[in-house]
């Protein structure tokens, strides 16, 4: 099915099933320890060895002396591998000049080795935490033992460690979709009010529950991965153009994903090295990465510098808006688009906005999520506080002179598909009592503490992406439906099952879900806030087609209406039982899309509002209370995009107030590689968060009408915490995050 025309009227629009805040249906697995993750299908590998990857010991150089002879002849130990015995391996660049071993024309043009990550290919450091050895052993306790007895020693360059030292040096950042409209130079020189302010952001770390994980059999030539991956097919096809092979050669398994946030849309060391040893071996292998190489070995958050420049007339109206963003990553790799936001959020007729990208010798950046809106919100919503004090302007009122109903990079013909920020704006101040807050920073007190606060609004670009869906109904009225999309802790299995009863008239327990299989229909994968509005939409897609099937057997026109487990047509009326009871009826199809994303500005919008309160003798930070409005068009389901948010929320509370990674210069690495020293938000630390849902359809996003919620919770959180932080104290932070040593020494005295 294509989409490429507005969504009209379809049986989504009932809203029997869909848009209720129903309960997981696969919750029962996982609080029970039944649904199995990539560590744990022992049923599957009773038999599986044990690798442990040994992490290079610098951030860039080069392998001197190996020596591995102690591990090889440790008790249990089967396999050493390392540069000197590893195959040969693929990277981008290579796969691009061997496409002849693909299985066909079509993924050769697919993939051309995009998401290839070769491993121990040479004695080139690259990154601290790079694989330098892979150890396999009878058991994990035999593997790390002797993963400790291989010795290296290395041949150390001095690398680029610091944003700041390479902010000189830095180029234009190609993958950025820089803009320059109007005369930014000539606006902002001329206006009445002008702000010119800095912020930075630090690396950051996924620090997702479940780690890297991989168990990895072969039978003859074929491959097979239970792995914890994010998209199916970029694991499928990732492993392939490492290894080599054929695409059709590999299944991966991901069933169950322990969260990912973006770390897992790509494949690393466990993946790759626990193939190549079972392989070798003729045995499965399996390998989880330990946390301090989740940390270094795998992507994360680049920093950013941001230089925001907003000039404004004396009734707020925004008449030039510059933004330019220094981040860094390594060579060729994108660093974050911190600027990207900017483009969408506001309107103002003479822009600047560029991306400025240096070369690091840290771990590769990443997708974290929301990568770009996350802190380059941390910026472009600071100065918006800013900017409404230096007016004495309401910082509400600011934003809604500022709505923009058109994408205002490219003006009136290209209008929103569906934007309701005043709205979120409106009625997230209305429930949060936004007109009783304090006005003047340090005003209010409570004992000890000076109390505070903040708003801000957040964006997330809206992303679709074909998604495929195979349904079957049985003969005992059930219905079964399979795709490969997964389901990384977000209620994949349950939206997908919804869609099902919604467009087939059946109660939600008649449905069952399979997820995270490379067998079956090749589908969106959980990214970018994409997963579910668009693996439901090849869900909805793909019961048109049973529909019409179903209607074909039962001799009733295809335009018939299914409801209560019945199809209904002409004044006739039949059990879905009795049309299947001679066999199961299938169908299947993949939802594609047309150019209603250029047509049209798509994006998903909120409105945070925060309390904090600060000890006025330690500095410390305490979130109080904050209510996020949202608009995301349909929600598929309100009690699990209700946990999207609270979840996006606390991670947007951890990056203002606690996250960061802290790198040691001498040897490139990020000293806080764990959950001991890499401060996330916990139980104590996060108060109960109010979610308002803002009543929305997209017709221009997809049959579905929803947009994406799971990243739009964290944008613009940091900075209704910091401009809480600064209603409360009177002191401005703008280098994130804002911990208790930035406060302490310029806070009101005690006395």
């Amino acid at each position: 099915m294509k989409f490429d025309q507005p969504a009209g009227p379809n049986p989504i629009d009932r809203g029997i099933i869909i848009g209720k805040p129903l309960d997981r249906v696969e919750g029962p697995l996982k609080v029970t320890g039944t649904a199995p993750y990539a560590y744990e299908y022992h049923d599957v590998a009773p038999n599986a060895a044990y690798g442990v990857v040994v992490g290079a010991g610098i951030g860039k150089g080069r392998i001197a002396t190996l020596d591995t002879h102690e591990a090889e002849r440790a008790p249990g130990v089967l396999l050493v591998l390392t540069y000197r015995n590893a195959p040969k391996m693929f990277g981008k660049e290579q796969r691009q000049n061997t496409t002849s071993q693909q299985s066909s024309q079509k993924s050769q043009q697919e993939s051309k080795g995009a998401h290839a990550a070769p491993q121990l290919q040479g004695p080139e450091v690259k990154q601290f935490g790079q694989a330098v050895a892979f150890v396999v052993a009878e058991t994990f306790e035999q593997a790390t033992a002797a993963a400790a007895l291989v010795r290296v020693g290395y041949a150390n360059i001095k690398g680029r460690f610091s944003l700041a030292a390479g902010r000189a040096t830095a180029q234009p950042n190609k993958r950025a979709k820089d803009a320059a409209v109007g005369d930014f130079a000539s606006a902002y020189a001329a206006a009445p009010v002008k702000l010119d302010v800095t912020y930075t952001t630090p690396n950051q770390a996924h620090a997702m529950m479940e780690p890297h994980a991989t168990l990895a059999m072969w039978a003859a030539d074929r491959l097979t991965l239970y792995t914890s991956h994010q998209v199916v097919h970029w694991s499928t096809d990732g492993v392939a153009d490492t290894l080599g092979i054929p695409h059709d050669k590999v299944r991966s398994v991901c069933a169950y994903v322990g969260g990912g946030f973006g770390s897992k849309l790509e494949i690393y060391g466990d993946c790759i090295l626990a193939a190549v040893a079972a392989q070798q071996l003729g045995r499965p292998v399996k390998c989880a990465l330990t946390r301090s190489l989740s940390f270094n070995h795998t992507t994360h958050r680049p920093p950013t510098i941001q230089r925001i420049r907003l000039a404004a007339g004396r009734d707020g109206r925004l008449l030039a808006v510059g933004h330019t963003t220094w981040t860094g990553d390594q060579e060729g790799e994108r660093g974050e688009l911190a600027t990207e936001q900017t483009r969408l959020m506001y309107g103002g007729a003479n822009r600047q906005l560029e991306t400025l990208i240096a070369t690091l010798d840290l771990p590769k950046g990443g997708s974290m999520r929301a990568p770009g809106e996350a802190v380059g919100l941390f910026a472009l919503e600071g100065a918006m506080d800013e900017l409404a004090e230096q007016l004495g302007m309401d910082p509400v009122e600011l934003r809604v002179v500022n709505d923009v109903q058109y994408d205002p990079t490219a003006g009136p013909d290209r209008p929103f598909s569906d934007r309701k920020l005043v709205e979120c704006l409106r009625q997230g101040a209305q429930r949060f009592g936004w007109d009783a807050r304090n006005r003047t920073p340090g005003g209010r007190r409570d004992g000890a503490l000076l109390i505070g606060h903040g708003m801000s609004a957040g964006i997330r670009n809206n992303m679709v992406q074909a998604s495929g869906t195979r349904v079957t109904l049985r003969p005992d009225g059930t219905v079964l439906v399979e795709t490969a999309m997964t389901d990384i802790g977000t209620g994949s299995y349950t939206i997908n099952a919804q869609t099902a009863a919604e467009m087939l008239g059946v109660p939600l327990a008649r449905v069952q879900v399979r997820l995270g299989d490379s067998l079956l229909p090749k589908a969106a994968g959980s990214g970018g806030s994409w997963g579910a509005n668009s693996s439901t939409a090849g869900t909805y897609a793909a019961c048109v087609a049973l529909r019409t099937a179903i209607a074909e057997r039962a001799g009733m026109a295809a335009d018939a209406d299914f409801t209560d487990g019945r199809i209904h047509a002409g004044g006739h009326s039949m059990r879905l039982t009795e049309v299947a009871r001679n066999g199961p009826i299938v169908a299947a199809d993949t939802m594609d899309y047309g150019d209603l994303d250029k047509r049209f500005a798509q994006a998903s919008f909120a409105a945070h509002f925060c309390e904090v309160a600060v000890n006025r003798a330690t500095g410390e930070v305490r979130v109080r209370r904050m209510t996020s409005a949202f608009s995301a068009g349909r929600i598929l389901n309100a009690k699990t995009a209700r946990s999207q948010c609270l979840g996006g929320m606390t991670m947007g509370i951890g990056a203002a107030l606690m996250e960061a990674l802290h790198v040691d210069e001498r040897f490139g690495y990020f000293v806080n590689h764990d959950l001991a020293e890499y401060h996330v938000p916990v139980h104590a630390d996060v108060p109960d968060l109010d979610v308002l849902f803002v009543e929305s359809t997209d017709d221009k996003s997809s049959p579905m009408k929803a947009r994406g919620v799971g990243e739009l919770g964290i944008c613009g959180v940091g900075a209704a915490v910091s401009a809480a932080v600064y209603n409360a104290t009177g002191i401005r932070v703008r280098d994130y995050p804002v911990t208790l040593d930035k406060l302490i020494d310029r806070l009101p005295s005690l006395a």
